[in-house]
């Protein structure tokens, strides 16, 4: 998810706890915790300012999202919080567990994905059935934080549990569609990837078979339309792309499959899930002109 809204899951997070009887100093640490808890997984962006070898691709949700590392960031946030705050409940541990946790789980169901199991598995899960900007998940936080402050017949706490409530359900439902329809393309093709559209119940349904990658708009509520079919250079030798720009060879490790491309003018690769209006963001590539200058 986008920094935002791992923002506002520490705010909700904090919401849904009864905090009626809870001092000016427990509310304080709980809200610290719940931010802090919320964001620190992302701490791995730090990495970009030393990051010589084009590796950031790997770092960026990598270790610091693992399923392993949340303990650690639960205590270190509960101890800074029982320093500056004087609390010693382990509730603020439990907290801060479960913000990491929402966190680190909600990245999985994005097309980027995380090292969920790092440093046992280096497998890059993601399933791509939620964008990393949910404008339903939006629009229930939105709502939930209106009716607290609004409406006095519900307490803040039982409208911020409700709406976590929604998010889940609608995670599942969208998680659950996406499964059906990428079963149905893994039975056709080579490889399958997903990635969710802003839209709910839209997907980009991207394959790949033989040196041919289309990518399709598809939905269990209408006929799929293939928007583009692609070629990618399979027989082009990548090394000297991989010896000049590392980045490159980080991304070939890292996405699922990859779109080669080889011309008069550059050698490149690019991730096709994040192909939109005939580009893709993650596209690294080196200009033939270049080369010749290097050498």
């Amino acid at each position: 998810m986008d920094t935002i809204t791992h923002t506002v899951f520490g705010l909700a997070l904090y919401g849904a706890v009864d905090k009626r009887n809870f001092s000016k100093q427990e509310k304080r640490a709980l809200l610290f915790t719940a931010i802090v808890g919320s964001q620190i997984p992302d701490i791995d962006v730090v990495s970009q300012f030393w990051d010589t070898e084009g590796q950031y691709q790997m770092w960026h949700r990598g270790l610091t999202h693992s399923i392993f590392v949340a303990p650690v960031f639960a205590a270190l946030i509960y101890f800074v919080s029982k320093w500056i705050w004087k609390v010693k409940s382990p509730f603020y541990y439990w907290i801060g567990l479960l913000a990491v946790f929402i966190h680190s789980t909600s990245d999985l169901f994005n097309a980027w994905g995380t090292g969920y199991l790092e440093p046992f598995s280096s497998v890059r899960i993601t399933f791509g059935t939620i964008p990393i900007v949910d404008l339903v998940i939006w629009t229930i936080l939105l709502a939930s934080f209106i009716i607290s402050r609004r409406s006095k017949r519900y307490p803040k706490h039982v409208v911020f549990k409700l709406a976590w409530a929604l998010i889940v359900l609608h995670i599942v439902i969208q998680t659950t569609q996406g499964y059906l329809i990428y079963n149905d393309y893994s039975d056709r093709y080579e490889q399958v990837a997903l990635s969710a559209g802003f839209i709910p119940t839209q997907y980009s349904v991207i394959t790949k078979e033989d040196d041919v990658v289309s990518i399709y708009n598809a939905s269990l509520w209408r006929q799929d339309d293939l928007q583009y079919t692609i070629e990618s250079q399979v027989n082009a030798d990548l090394s000297t792309l991989f010896e000049y720009r590392p980045e490159a060879e980080t991304l070939y490790e890292w996405s699922p499959f990859v779109v080669i491309v080889e011309d008069d003018e550059r050698i490149g690769i690019y991730d096709p899930r994040f192909y939109r209006n005939g580009q893709s963001f993650l596209f690294e590539y080196i200009k033939w002109e270049e080369l010749e200058e290097i050498s």
